[in-house]
């Protein structure tokens, strides 16, 4: 029976799910694709469009166990006493003070507050209580990081001894690669077919099943990539045959014998440099206009007269007045560029807000015309954004310095090495963003799976039923929708800012934190990415052999917010409830 005098808190609940998913796309989804795009494997726009995808196939087909840890292992069902509109009231207030903090710092989701006001301390499960209980999450924030890093920190070593220290580390790495990608392949195969989602029940199936399947599929993934990926490689990195376009791999081993032009003397790939010197069209038109004023200047004054110029000192520009420069820098591109961003940029330009309070006539016309720019440009902003400047700091601030020092520390491997795994992080890419969508789905899904069963069936004993999959699909593309839009925002201060990136660092990185994020959900314990995908990025950067290479004052920041989540989140769901529960009401 449903409980419709309690739509509006089925309706609030939903409304805090989807922003508690947008804030988990904006933060953890952004962090994990942030190697990806700090390496230069792949564009922004390519990760959203990816992390689409995989975070939609990873919540639907194993998002489901961890689910059940946040609806049923923290707080007993028993807990409420059958009351389903306090079990509603109660996920509500969870999900509303995990979201809030969400868009505060880059972590999510606690719900001992909401245990300790509704039925007092003792009704919390504080201990592991098979897994599920608030010590196993508190175990995940402490083992998950240092895990991850070791992990990431084997892979990296093996690519370092396999082909970095090589003489000629090229060949090396195209033909090892198909050893990545087993190992990535055999990954996301064991978490779809061992786990599984409890509608598909693959998780029942035989262990040889289970190990035939997975070994099948990860060996097929190594053998493709034998027979296209390595030829391919082969032709652009080694012969240098710049004649070969992205869709030749189709030819797989006639790329073999395909001759290189006789004036190919070097490969032709991208720059996967960290700091890269480019010039936008403005700054190359204002240096030709400085040319042409210098050739058409007066000659040199005659000797003598030097003491007669008036010599000027620039002053020396605050870090406000730096970050506002590189800001003006970029709007200004954004300004002549055509299309929608284009267009909103300048409508915003040319309609100012006028003079009075918001509601005088003049200004509700503006605001007509300025709130259609201001949703395009909240939409299209991060595509346009530079990501990498932000992370390694502007020139002349202590950031800037700070990343100059960290950045010096790495050693730099050539371009050629670093594009053949540029192709393998992008599949340990989507590896980690299907083992997020598994994850991570369950600190939104679970409440709301919660709430909704109470609403629906008027019984608290209902939210043991399993997740439904359309619950599933609505929060993992709520989840992307975080990703594209505001994902940079986070982006900007990961990555690069915590250690020098590169495509055979970054996808180690991504492996690393792939295989715990699916490790901690085999045992059904919801853990962040972003713990996984920082640990693995200190293991990673520790392979440097020196600790200057690692930005610990952001790795500090990170983990203060991580201590400082389930306390401050279960407070403010605590006093919720508190407040609600407790209100003064009419019989």
């Amino acid at each position: 029976m449903a409980l419709d005098q309690y739509n509006y808190i089925f309706a609030i609940g939903t409304l805090f799910a989807l922003l508690d998913a947008f804030n988990n796309g904006a933060n953890d989804v952004a962090n994990s694709w942030a190697t990806s795009v700090s390496s230069r494997s792949i564009s922004y726009r390519q990760a959203m469009i990816l992390g689409t995808i995989f975070e939609t196939l990873g919540a639907i087909t194993v998002g489901a166990r961890t689910a059940e840890t946040i609806k049923n292992g923290i707080i007993p069902n028993e807990a409420f006493r059958g009351n389903a509109g306090v079990q509603m009231l109660g996920f509500t207030c969870a999900l509303a003070a995990a979201s809030s903090w969400v868009m505060w710092c880059t972590r999510h989701s606690a719900h001992a507050g909401v245990g300790v006001a509704t039925v007092g301390a003792s009704k919390v499960q504080w201990g592991w209580n098979d897994g599920k209980g608030l010590g196993a999450i508190f175990a995940g924030l402490g083992m998950a990081p240092a895990i991850s890093g070791a992990f990431a920190a084997s892979i990296f070593m093996l690519i370092k001894l396999a082909v970095h220290i090589r003489k000629d580390p090229v060949p090396w790495a195209v033909y090892s690669s198909p050893i990545f990608f087993l190992i990535a392949g055999t990954i996301c195969t064991l978490s779809i077919v061992y786990k599984g989602s409890p509608n598909l029940g693959l998780n029942k199936k035989p262990s040889w099943y289970i190990a035939a399947v997975t070994m099948g599929t990860g060996g097929g993934v190594a053998l493709l990539s034998a027979i296209f990926f390595v030829p391919f490689v082969h032709a652009r990195v080694i012969k240098k045959d710049y004649t070969v376009k992205w869709w030749m791999f189709i030819y797989g081993p006639l790329l073999l014998r395909r001759p290189a032009p006789p004036d190919a003397d070097r490969a032709y790939v991208p720059d996967y440099s960290v700091v890269q010197e480019e010039k936008s069209q403005e700054e190359e038109s204002q240096e030709a206009e400085a040319a042409e004023k210098q050739q058409s200047s007066p000659p040199t004054p005659p000797e003598g007269q030097e003491k007669k110029l008036v010599v000027t000192e620039v002053p020396q520009l605050t870090y406000k007045e730096l970050a506002a420069q590189a800001d003006k820098r970029l709007h200004d591109r954004l300004l002549k560029k055509r299309g929608p961003m284009g267009w909103a940029m300048r409508t915003l330009r040319d309609n100012p807000m006028g003079a009075g309070e918001i509601y005088e006539l003049q200004n509700i016309k503006i605001l007509l015309k300025r709130v259609p720019a201001m949703i395009v440009c909240g939409a299209l902003y991060g595509l346009h954004y530079d990501i990498h400047a932000a992370q390694s700091g502007i020139a002349g601030t202590p950031e800037g310095e700070r990343m100059q020092r960290v950045y010096a520390h790495a050693k730099k491997y050539p371009n050629e090495v670093e594009h053949t795994y540029s192709f393998v992080q992008i599949l340990t890419a989507c590896t980690a963003s299907f083992a997020h969508g598994a994850n991570d789905i369950g600190n939104s899904v679970g409440p709301w799976a919660v709430i909704y069963r109470a609403w629906s069936t008027g019984d608290a004993a209902a939210s043991k039923a399993p997740v439904e999959v359309w619950q599933l699909a609505v929060l993992a593309l709520t989840i992307s929708l975080g990703l594209c839009t505001y994902g940079y925002n986070i982006m900007k201060v990961m990555g690069n800012k915590i250690t020098y990136h590169s495509p055979s660092r970054g996808c180690s990185m991504e492996m690393g934190a792939a295989i715990t994020v699916l490790l901690f959900s085999q045992y059904s314990l919801p853990v962040s990415t972003s713990m996984c995908i920082t640990g693995a990025t200190v293991g990673v950067g520790l392979c440097n052999g020196t600790l200057r290479a690692v930005n610990f004052q952001r790795v500090g920041l990170l983990l203060l917010s991580w201590i400082a989540t389930i306390p401050i989140a279960g407070t403010l769901a605590g006093v919720l409830m508190g407040l609600f529960i407790n209100a003064p009401h009419f019989a």
